[in-house]
Order: structure tokens, then C-alpha cells, then sequence
């Protein structure tokens, strides 16, 4: 950690001094000025890592905790510094100084924290900083750990094998990703052979991390794997079985003082990520009108030349809690009779030549931005779907109703990630479904901002589902 934070003082310092020769703000200070100008921004920085230290080098972390912490730690020093200044009186202009610095020092601490993640994993996948694992427990609850264990190489986590009283199903673990994972940790026998090795005079090595998910009926060989692993610096990890026994992906709560389950949590039940996620959907929504006010003339002359009928598509679509409403886009088809029931296809004759265009560069989508602003949509979540498809698709869809427990949006992770456009299997319908529902649970504002990037990116490349 010690040598991510040395790496961040060098980059502020050579940006500093690039600026101090380079920036012609800077051309009137004097070397006392331009000194004193440094050791304060030096001191912010180490303030700033003080409270959001890398967290790169441990070994179970996401993307999106390292970009949060890279925005607050450049954010919070550069206002450190201006506050420092001030205080200090330093008599010089530094306010859009201050921002261009922490701009460019956000896209160089970026760099650097992909390139130092990048060489922590390699280094681990050739061995490097490897922990040993063993698992004792049970079965469901043994491939939940295992599969997040092994998920990711950074992790430097290799397992020894588990012990439980029967072997693992033979199916292979699926990770979160949907890659399926075939390969399985060897069973090393049961939970009593487990005991007998461990009171051996010489006992078998059980790594350096022991991972039990026993219910509390075995609490006595809890306890004595607990005391075992203390007494030989193993570290001991607890998995609670009580809820996995019902097979359901459960989020605890409270009820006074009552711990209690359920089920699809989602962060957005928290009313200041509720105003966080509207006031996103705000902005952009008045952007992406803006826009839609500036072309929609030429939309108009357009569409009425090539294609006799109205300027905007209207149609009635599912939306949050299963509630429908009607959503608006410039039309792209000529008008006909199955606009409600039969998705679009890549050869389909209802399309006039500039409906094609506006499809595949997503124009037809931003009159949406109106029933943002309404509040019947948001700009990423769920795509919303036909009255009929939600009809047809809840029948034969575990789980497909609860893609209505957000918002739908104008674009969406499932959309970002392949699966945009016509299903015409099954499978992919259920894909589809299960993005939208990893969304609903794993919602941060960092997650929407992403698939915006995510979204824009894709106008520049050629999407074969964008049709």
C-alpha cells in the first residue's frame, strides 16, 4: 500500500512541475511561491490518503470501489488544497488551477492503479503472494464461497480441498460472470476424518485460512476448529448456513431488534440513492432533450419524406411494479398492425431507410427523455418491454416480473453487455432477465455512470444487435 501511495506523491509532483513550467498561469510565480504551492498540495494528498488509502493490493475488490476512492481522493485533495491556501493567504489565483490539476491527476492515478492492479494479478497467477485455503461444511454453501474464491486470479487464493459428509454435486460452479467453471476442490473426506487429522500428533496442513459453514447443532466442532486455528495462526472464517438452507439469495434486515431476510435488495430503497439516482436521471434527461429539440426539425422533415404517418411512436410498455405506461420514440417503421406484438429484426420490411439509421445510432430513443423527466422511467435500468411480451415471457421466466421492482430505463447493463435488441430464443430472454435483475442488486451511481460510458462507446462501434 505504502509503495501505490509513494506512486501517487510522484505523479502529483511531476504534474506539478509540468505545470509550474508548462502552465502559463504559473509563468508570474516566483520559486518560493511555486515551492510552497507544492509542499501544500503534497501535504493535501497525504491527508487526502489518509481517509482513502488504495485498496488495490487486497484481495477481494471491485473496479468500482477503486474508481470511487480515485474520485474522492482527488476530489478531497484538491479541495484541501484551495481550503490550505486560503487559510494561508498565499495571494495567488488557484481556483481553476486546482481543477485542471486534479483532473489530470485522477486520469494518471487511474492509469496507475490499472497498471499496479494489472501487476498484482500477474504476479499472483504465477504464484506470487498465494493463500491456501480449506473448507469445511456444507454443500450449497461450499460453492457459494469456493466460486467466489476462485473467480478472480487477483485474489491469489488457492484451495486445498473441502471437507463435508458428502461430496460435492457434480455440477460444474457457475460464476457470476455466467462463465461456467468446471473444475471442483477435492474432497478430502468427512467432517469426522477432518477431526481425527487435526488430533493427530502431526496434523495435516490445512493452509493458511480455514473456511466452516457448520449449523449451530455443531457448535462443539465450531468451537474446537476455532481454538485449532488459533493456536497454529490459521485464519478463521465463519459462514453462516441459516439462510442458504432455503437455496434463495437473501439480504439481512432489522425489525425492531428482529433479524429477519429478503429477497432482490435493492440499494435504491435508501431514499438518499433513490434523490442520488433521480437528480442523475434529471440532468441528463434536460441534456438529451435539449439535444432532441435541436435535430427534431430535421427528424421531422425526414421521417414525413420517407415515410407517410406521425413523428413520434407511441406505445404502451411495462413499468415499475408492473404498472404500464406509454413511451415515446421518433418512428422508425412505417405504420402497421403488429407494432405492439412482433419485436423488430435485422432484415424487417417495416423499416424505412432513415428508421434503420436512427435505430442504430439510438436517435429514436431520446424522445424517452420525456418520461424520465416524468418520472416513468429512469435513464438506465430494465429496458421496458411490450404488454404482450410481458405477458408471454412471465409465464415461462422464473423471476421475470422482478426486473419491475426499478424503473425501466433508456439503456440498461443487459443492453451494454449483448443483449440488445431481438430474442429470438428463449435463453436469451432469460439472460436478459438475469442482467436486469444483477442490476436491481448491485445499484450504485458508479454502476449508471459506466453504462452511460458503456452506452455512448457502443455508438462508435458496430453493434450486430443494433437493428
Amino acid at each position: 500500500m505504502w509503495l501505490v501511495i509513494v506512486g501517487d506523491l510522484v505523479l502529483l509532483n511531476l504534474v506539478l512541475l509540468c505545470f509550474a513550467f508548462l502552465h502559463p498561469r504559473m509563468e508570474v510565480w516566483d520559486w518560493a511561491q511555486i515551492r510552497f504551492y507544492m509542499m501544500i498540495c503534497n501535504v493535501s494528498l497525504l491527508i487526502s490518503e489518509h481517509y482513502y488509502h488504495p485498496i488495490i493490493h487486497e484481495r477481494v475488490v471491485s473496479g468500482g470501489d477503486v474508481l470511487r476512492r480515485i474520485v474522492f481522493l482527488t476530489a478531497t485533495q484538491t479541495v484541501l488544497s484551495y481550503l490550505l491556501i486560503k487559510v494561508v493567504d498565499l495571494r495567488i489565483p488557484v481556483g481553476w488551477l486546482l481543477v485542471e490539476q486534479g483532473t489530470i491527476g485522477f486520469i494518471m492515478i487511474s492509469i496507475s492503479r490499472l497498471l499496479e492492479r494489472t501487476a498484482i494479478k500477474l504476479y499472483r497467477e504465477r504464484g506470487g503472494d498465494t493463500r491456501t485455503i480449506t473448507l469445511v461444511g456444507s454443500d450449497s454453501i461450499l460453492n457459494a464461497v469456493y466460486q467466489r474464491l476462485v473467480n478472480d486470479a487477483t485474489t491469489g487464493y488457492h484451495i486445498l480441498g473441502y471437507y463435508a459428509d458428502s461430496k460435492m454435486k457434480e455440477e460444474p460452479i457457475t460464476t457470476p460472470n455466467g462463465m461456467g467453471q468446471s473444475q471442483k476442490p477435492e474432497w478430502l473426506g468427512t467432517i469426522s476424518d477432518l477431526m481425527a487429522e487435526l488430533n493427530k500428533e502431526k496434523p495435516i496442513d490445512i493452509g493458511d485460512e480455514l473456511y466452516v459453514s457448520l449449523s449451530s447443532r455443531e457448535r462443539e466442532t465450531i468451537l474446537y476448529l476455532s481454538r485449532y486455528c488459533d493456536q497454529h495462526v490459521i485464519k478463521f472464517y465463519y459462514v453462516p448456513i441459516s439462510v442458504e438452507f432455503i437455496q434463495l439469495d437473501m439480504s439481512r434486515e432489522y425489525l425492531s431488534d428482529i433479524e429477519i431476510y429478503t429477497t432482490h435488495e435493492s440499494l435504491l430503497k435508501n431514499p438518499v440513492n433513490k434523490a442520488l439516482k433521480r437528480t442523475f436521471d434529471i440532468a441528463w434527461a434536460l441534456f438529451m432533450l435539449v439535444i432532441t429539440g435541436l435535430i427534431l426539425p430535421f427528424v421531422y422533415i425526414i421521417i414525413k419524406k420517407q415515410s407517410p404517418g406521425p413523428l413520434f411512436f407511441k406505445q404502451q410498455r411495462t413499468g415499475l411494479d408492473g404498472k404500464t405506461f406509454v413511451i415515446y420514440k421518433f418512428r422508425s417503421m412505417h405504420v402497421n398492425q403488429e407494432a405492439d406484438n412482433l419485436q423488430a429484426s435485422k432484415a424487417d420490411k417495416r423499416k424505412f431507410p432513415f428508421g434503420s439509421f436512427m435505430r442504430r445510432t439510438n436517435i429514436d430513443e431520446l424522445p424517452q427523455a420525456w418520461n424520465v423527466l416524468k418520472g416513468e422511467m429512469s435513464i438506465v435500468g430494465p429496458r421496458p418491454h411490450m404488454i404482450a411480451h410481458t405477458e408471454m415471457y412471465s409465464k415461462v421466466i422464473d423471476k421475470y416480473m422482478v426486473r419491475h421492482f426499478v424503473k425501466p430505463g433508456m439503456t440498461g447493463w443487459a443492453q451494454t453487455t449483448g443483449f440488445r435488441g431481438e430474442t429470438k430464443e428463449l435463453w436469451q430472454m432469460e439472460e436478459r432477465v438475469r442482467r436486469d435483475i444483477w442490476y436491481l442488486e448491485h445499484w450504485t451511481i458508479w454502476l449508471d455512470f459506466r453504462i452511460v460510458w458503456l452506452t455512448i462507446k457502443n455508438l462508435f462501434a458496430k453493434d450486430k444487435n443494433a437493428y
